[in-house]
């Protein structure tokens, strides 16, 4: 795959803060100065002046009672015309619902976003057996979660091979961790040999250490991997092969159900 190269002065670094500033309200929000400051990792004064602007261009909002931020209903222009996967999350939902009623933790549906994972739907609110609820559009590095190293695992050679440009055209933690998790094949080698990832003590997520996750690939049809489905429990209350022993069978008898439908779908 061709590297693709940049003009000088790319990237533009107050546009590169400003949608990091977004990301980390969408994900985290209500949030206050101080905690957007340090999911965006810039600078408290800069921090301000971007959020400042962009209430001033109303895609963010200052709660009324507190000093709290939040994206307003703008934000969703920004995803005009991007194709969401709306038919997967119908099939999956009565899935992985049914998946948490049997095993009583929560559930996320999750698909890639250049080097992300972006949750497409979870059962968190379905459950006392977790933290935080998690809701569609929140997002963890590919390199970081259960979901996206089962995702990069059983994708094909072309779709990896863009990921890991992503990754070599940013200079930030998770890039390289990315990188040294392909830098040679027997980690994914042995994801895909035994059909599942496992990330331990989760640090991408509100509830930092606290939980673990177990997921497997949707594979379709044809080859194709339609997304993740990703257990998460409490990382102290099993290590790594207990929840494979516990969980493994109904994870992956749920997505060969949805990958089922998802095939039905298609031949109508």
């Amino acid at each position: 795959m061709a590297k693709q190269t940049f003009d000088r002065g790319v990237p533009i670094r107050a546009i590169s803060r400003g949608l990091a500033v977004i990301q980390a309200t969408n994900r985290i929000g209500p949030i206050s100065m101080m905690e957007i400051s340090r999911a965006a990792n810039i600078p408290y004064p800069t921090a301000c002046r971007i959020v400042q602007t962009l209430i001033h261009e109303g895609f963010i909002e200052r709660e009324p009672a507190r000093k709290r931020y939040r994206v307003t209903g703008l934000v969703q222009t920004l995803s005009t015309g991007f194709q969401s996967e709306d038919e997967l999350v119908t099939v999956a939902r009565k899935h992985i619902v049914a998946l948490t009623d049997k095993l009583n933790w929560p559930i996320s549906l999750a698909t890639r976003v250049g080097t992300s994972m972006m949750v497409r739907d979870s059962t968190h609110g379905l459950t006392s057996l977790t933290f935080t609820n998690y809701y569609p559009g929140y997002t963890l590095p590919i390199s970081e979660c259960a979901t996206g190293k089962a995702y990069i695992a059983h994708c094909d050679d072309e779709e990896r091979d863009a990921i890991i440009e992503g990754w070599k055209m940013t200079d930030n933690d998770t890039s390289k961790v990315g990188l040294l998790l392909v830098r040679d094949d027997s980690i994914l080698g042995e994801i895909r040999q035994n059909g599942y990832a496992i990330h331990n003590r989760n640090t991408y997520t509100a509830d930092d250490g606290k939980t673990s996750s177990i997921a497997v690939p949707i594979m379709q049809e044809n080859g194709t991997i339609a997304g993740s489905i990703g257990l998460i429990y409490f990382a102290s209350a099993m290590n790594a092969s207990k929840a494979a022993e516990l969980f493994l069978s109904d994870l992956q008898a749920t997505a060969a159900n949805i990958a089922r439908d998802l095939a039905q779908i298609e031949d109508k």
